[in-house]
């Protein structure tokens, strides 16, 4: 990390959504000059962070902002058997990881930052977060289970994301096939996951996940689909702490039992999830071509099933995008 990375996230964690303070008194505090702390906040300002600047009074955050804390996560994420790295910068949490299993990294070992400047999305895309207003982080899962094992993989983990913002209060949280948690139809979370293993196994699961917590209006303009945040969803602020233990401990559940019995006890209640389950749907492929439909459900290898005017179809996971239609 640079060193101006490095004044960024320590001037941030000494900023107040309270109460303004002085760039002296911060300058002071981390041994720093007080252009450093200016520069500091303007760079902040430039990735997102709405920080309020009044002469003479000093600095001071639009929204209160709970920074990860690594320790406040840890006790309880090591009690469910997790080992924790949180970083105030990283390229992306799932190449991160990735590399790191790829030379050994321990099983359940969970990558956690604060800000990605190349966060990964489905199908090429980039995950667009700005800083502390969303959580993201991978977690990297060994299944004794080939890689054709994990076709459900994803639709497992929305399942636990599901129930994690149901924990938190969030009861209308849905998902979409394959890989989006939505909230009243608009993305709220998603799910990237990149496999690595032998043909027979044991297979190496990168889980990486993106909530989006606070969006401001700006990047939500940039998006290419309508978005939600847990901010709006909920009413009031979520401490990314918390979510994160939480998001931790559902996806330990369903995991455990994804590895132990695969997908189908999982099924029904997932079906029963789906914001497009029995509902007029678009299956849109990547060179155009689509297929219109009532969604009947998922099979056993976690295709959606869409009945068309000419019979039943599977569509797997891919090159392919899931659109509601009007009535």
């Amino acid at each position: 990390m640079s060193a101006s990375s490095n004044s960024l996230f320590r001037v941030l964690r000494e900023l107040s959504g309270e109460e303004f303070r002085s760039g002296e008194a911060i300058a002071n505090r981390l041994s720093i000059s007080r252009a450093s702390v200016h520069n500091a906040v303007r760079q902040a300002q430039g990735l997102g962070v709405e920080v309020y600047s009044v002469r003479g009074r000093g600095y001071r955050l639009a929204h209160p902002h709970s920074w990860l804390d690594a320790e406040q996560v840890e006790a309880e994420a090591k009690d469910l058997g997790y080992r924790l790295h949180v970083h105030d910068q990283v390229d992306s949490t799932n190449s991160r990881l990735m590399a790191l299993g790829q030379v050994g990294a321990a099983h359940k070992t969970v990558l956690a930052a604060e800000w990605q400047t190349g966060g990964k999305g489905r199908r090429g895309r980039t995950w667009l977060s700005p800083l502390g207003g969303g959580l993201a982080f991978s977690a990297l899962w060994r299944f004794n289970r080939t890689a054709s094992d994990l076709s459900c993989l994803s639709l497992a983990v929305g399942l636990g994301l599901v129930r994690a913002l149901r924990q938190l209060g969030l009861a209308d949280a849905q998902l979409k096939w394959p890989n989006d948690v939505l909230h009243q139809d608009r993305k709220l979370a998603g799910i990237l996951i990149e496999l690595h293993g032998e043909a027979l196994g044991p297979s190496m699961a990168v889980i990486g996940v993106g909530v989006n917590v606070r969006l401001p209006e700006a990047l939500r303009s940039e998006i290419d689909q309508p978005v939600t945040d847990l901010l709006e969803g909920l009413g009031e602020a979520v401490d990314r702490n918390h979510l994160l233990i939480e998001c931790l401990r559902q996806l330990d559940g369903v995991l455990s039992h994804y590895e132990e019995e695969g997908f189908a006890g999982l099924r029904s209640e997932w079906e029963a999830n789906h914001a497009f389950h029995g509902r007029e749907a678009r299956m849109i492929a990547a060179q155009g071509e689509s297929w219109r439909g009532r969604v009947a459900g998922i099979d056993e290898a976690g295709a959606l099933l869409l009945d068309t005017e000419t019979g039943q179809r599977r569509f797997y996971s891919g090159e392919l995008s899931l659109r509601g239609v009007s009535a």
